[in-house]
This record gives C-alpha cells, structure tokens and sequence, in this order.
C-alpha cells in the first residue's frame, strides 16, 4: 500500500510538472552581453533575425496578404512592419489596437516573428504619421522653427506636450501587447524611425534657444564622451564646449532625450528589447549636418544617445549607401561593446546581400533589406519576386541553420569576407591555414570575375582542419600556415550539403573535377560545404 501511495505522487508530481510546463509562459526576447559581443535570444536561445521590411504603407490588412507572400518566398523568419499612431489613436485618447490583433494573428499562422516600427512622432524626420488631432493643432503641438524663423517640416523634440502624447500611445501599446502576446510573438519594437530634421539642423524656436544656451548637461562632460566628440572645453554652453558641432550634438540629445523618455516608459509596461534606426551619414568624410538628417543616431553622435536614452538596446544604421568600404565602416562604428550590430533597413540590391555575411562575423543580431512586398502594385509582383531572389538564395541555406549561425555569431567563431568595389583577393587567416578568396565564377582554374561586387563567403571553425563554409560567387584556395607552414597537404573531405536539426547532413563528396582545379567552386547559388584539410 505504501509503495502504490509512493508511485501515485510521484505520478501526480509528474503530471503537474508537464502540466505546467505546456501552460508556463515562454521566455521573454532579450539581449545579453558577454566578451563585448551580443546576442538576441527568444525562447532563451540566440537567434539571428532574417527579416523582411514591408513598405511604409504596407501594414494594413487589405495589403498583408502580398505581404506574406513576399516573407514566406524570402524564407524570412521575421517581418517588420510598420504601426500607425494614426490608426492607433485617431481619436485623441481612444486606442484601436485592431491591428495589432492581425499581424499577431497572422505572424502565428505564418509562424514567423513580429519587429513592429513606431510611426509616430517621427517617421523619416517628419511627423505625418502623427494623429489628426496633433496635425490640426500646430500651436500645441509645433514643429522645428529654423534658423530664418520659419517652420520646418519636422516635429520639435523640445515639446513636452508632443512627448506626453507620444508617451500615452506608446505605453497604451506597449500594455496592449503584453496582455494580447504571451507567446511572444513580437520580438522587438523600434521606437519612432529615422529621427531628426531635415532643412534646420536644430530647433531655433524661443524656447530651444533657451535651452541652447544653457550650460551643457553634467552627463554629457565625461572625459571620454567629451574626447570623442571633439570637444573645445570640458564645460560650459552647447556652443563653448562644442564649437561648430554645437547646433548639432544639441538636437541629437533632444531627440534622444524624447525618445529615450518614450522607450523607458513603454518598457515599464511590458520590457521588450527597443531600437532607434538612424537615417545614416557619409561614415568617411565628416560631413556637416546640413548634408544629412540631423539629431539621429548616426555614427558620430552615438556617444550622446547611450546617454540620453540609456533604455534603448541599440542604435541601428539604415544602409542604402552603394560604396563598399563606406558600409564596412558604418558596420565597424555601430558594432560596439555597449551596442548590439543590427541592420534593420537596407536597400533590395544584390550588392547588399553579401553585408549579412559581415554582420553575422562581427556578432550581429539581424539584417533586413527594405520594401519587400508589391507596394499595393499587382502588376508589380513578378518583379518583386526577382527583387527579393537574391535574399530569398541566402535566406534558404541560412534558415535550417539559424539557431546555430547565432550561437557561432556570439561565440566569434564565424570569420567572413565580402566582395569589394575593386574586386580584389582577400585572405582570411585561420590559424594553422591561410584561404585565399577569388572572386568570380570559376571553371577549372579561369576565374571568370564578377561585374558586380556581389561575391562573399563565410567560414566556421569547427576544429583546426575543418571548416563550414558558406558563400557564392568566389572561389576558395588554402595553404598550410603557422605551425603547418611548408608542409604538404590534401582535401581530406570535401562535403556538400545542409543543416537539418542542428546536424550537417551529406548530399554528397566532392572530388575530381570539383576540387582538383585549386581548390572549392562556389557559384552564383550559395552552398554549404563542409571542407576537412590534412597535412602529410
């Protein structure tokens, strides 16, 4: 009797256990630090989004259906899309929120993910997305007043009124979430997009220049933070510590400073890893801030937006610039030990297929190319289809493999290498081996070279004579350095094939033809090889 009495707890201690564990709520999105690298993990494991931005008008129930089409063809796991102020509180304190209903509904039909963008007080510098009833009282609700003393298009962020409104929508949002998405299908919340002001590089209204002329903010005189911006003197005004960027670093932390006030408050509602994208600048030349829009997190300011809005996770570029070696170093600047790299817009050129290649090596979270549905344009749809093609090639060898591409990506075991604009050689140096990466499509040993700097490869150390590699577009050589150097060598495996449940399953070996003409061919369709070397 005491041993049935034992086995009958026992079973109803196990029967709670699955009970709750089938109820319990799955892991909240986050991301974590460690080692000065980073990494977004859902359901408590790293994951490298794969994303798809639909186009700005594209967010409404009678457009998602070519929405969808355009994610599944793209083999995305992640979809951003954009969340209207306008359509959620038309009426000024009264929310429809049935929008969000439909991409929660239709995400987890679909089985993907949800980065919702804000469009609200700022969407490209202006505030058309902001509510009617805002629009129509410009007194109360006014926009940057520029240096000839009229108005700007584009909202000023020195209005508390403005800030308050943003703040009652965003939290109402942010409240509804919580309660409407346990499954957390919703991973990550941009706030506003592409802040700041084109036509006036600050706000020269009566009540800016007042604070304009105040002493700098004690948070911003920190030696470092002082150094990095090239300061003139360690205090003082906006124009006696910063000189000729003063009217600039002045709206970088008033945006900032509103949008930071925004994120904090719909964090204290449901704690959801939030962004702000900037509308990026030339990284190389130092333009002045009347050649790009001013006061968003572009590359130079950086250090002031960590300050002014410490409850934002990162700031993220918007790439659509064509030069290679431009978007390499924007990659550099915003790859920081205090900010996760993280590419949430990029243009639909083939070109820029290859940057996700060099985001995953540095540690990023995720990569997104912009405008990926038919715009509303039916007749549009094949294009798209050819548009996305490039993407949806990479998505498709990625996605079986994501899980562990984001744990290789935070661990800094993926090194990466992509085609530049002059189409040169690059070396990787992978301790006991040396590859040598030939761009172009190669037959037998003539390289045929690409007319666009579309190649890139990816390697994976998996131990010191075998690698995972990944790419298209270039060809592979190694040779023997390091402690291996001068010896001889021969593949000893060459494997092609894919990640199925975190295995690399064989198609087939490749030999002969295949490797003998110095070395791995990778075409214009990405392949996994899994490549073993020896030394004799």
């Amino acid at each position: 009797m005491t041993r049935i009495i034992i086995a009958f707890f026992i079973f109803l201690l196990f029967l709670s256990e699955n009970i709750y564990s089938q109820n319990s709520p799955a892991a909240m999105p986050e991301i974590i630090t460690k080692n000065g690298r980073h990494a977004l993990l859902i359901d408590g494991k790293p994951f490298f989004i794969l994303g798809g931005q639909a186009h700005n008008s594209s967010g409404w129930p009678a457009l998602l259906p070519d929405v969808w089409l355009s994610v599944e063809q793209m083999h995305a796991n992640t979809l951003e899309v954009p969340v209207y102020w306008e359509q959620v509180e038309p009426q000024q304190g009264k929310f429809d929120f049935s929008l969000i209903d439909t991409l929660l509904n239709q995400s987890r039909e679909h089985q993907k993910h949800l980065v919702l963008l804000w469009f609200a007080t700022w969407k490209n510098g202006s505030n058309h997305y902001m509510p009617e009833w805002m629009k129509r009282d410009a007194l109360k609700y006014p926009n940057v007043t520029g240096k000839n003393g009229k108005p700007v298009d584009s909202p000023s962020p020195n209005v508390n009124a403005t800030a308050d409104a943003d703040i009652k929508a965003f939290t109402a949002l942010m409240k509804y979430i919580k309660h409407a998405d346990p499954q957390h299908t919703i991973i990550m919340m941009q706030v506003e997009n592409e802040a700041g002001s084109w036509g006036s590089v600050r706000d020269y209204s009566p009540a800016a220049e007042k604070l304009f002329n105040e002493k700098v903010p004690q948070e911003l005189l920190m030696r470092d933070v002082l150094t990095s911006l090239h300061a003139v003197n360690s205090a003082g005004t906006w124009l006696q510590v910063f000189g000729d960027r003063a009217d600039e670093y002045f709206q970088a932390y008033s945006v900032a400073k509103f949008i930071g006030h925004v994120a904090k408050a719909g964090k204290a509602e449901y704690n959801l890893p939030m962004y702000a994208n900037a509308a990026i600048r030339d990284p190389l030349s130092n333009p002045s801030a009347t050649n790009y829009e001013s006061g968003g997190p572009t590359d130079n300011v950086i250090p002031i937006w960590k300050i002014a809005a410490p409850d934002l996770d990162l700031v993220a570029p918007d790439i659509y610039i064509p030069e290679s070696d431009k978007v390499m170093k924007l990659l550099e600047l915003y790859n920081r030990a205090d900010n996760p790299l993280f590419v949430p817009e990029t243009a639909t050129s083939a070109d820029k297929v290859k940057y996700m290649y060099e985001v995953l090596a540095r540690g990023g979270i995720g990569f997104s190319p912009f405008g990926i549905d038919n715009n509303g344009n039916k007749n549009a749809s094949e294009k798209m289809n050819n548009i996305i093609e490039p993407f949806a090639k990479e998505y498709a060898i990625f996605s079986p493999m994501m899980r562990e591409l984001a744990t290789w990506a935070f661990e800094g075991k993926i090194k990466a290498v992509i085609e530049s604009d002059d189409h040169a050689d690059q070396k990787i140096n992978l301790g006991k081996w040396e590859a040598t990466i030939s761009f172009g499509i190669a037959a037998r040993n003539n390289i045929q070279k690409n007319t666009e700097a579309i190649g890139k490869i990816m390697l994976v150390q998996m131990d010191d004579d075998k690698f995972l590699v990944i790419g298209s577009h270039c060809h592979i050589t190694f040779n023997p350095s390091g402690i291996n150097a001068a010896k001889a060598w021969q593949y000893l495996k060459v494997e092609e094939g894919q990640y199925e449940n975190g295995t690399f399953k064989l198609t087939r070996i490749l030999n002969g033809d295949e490797t003998d003409w110095g070395g791995p061919r990778l075409g214009t369709t990405p392949r996994a090889l899994m490549i073993s070397l020896l030394t004799r």
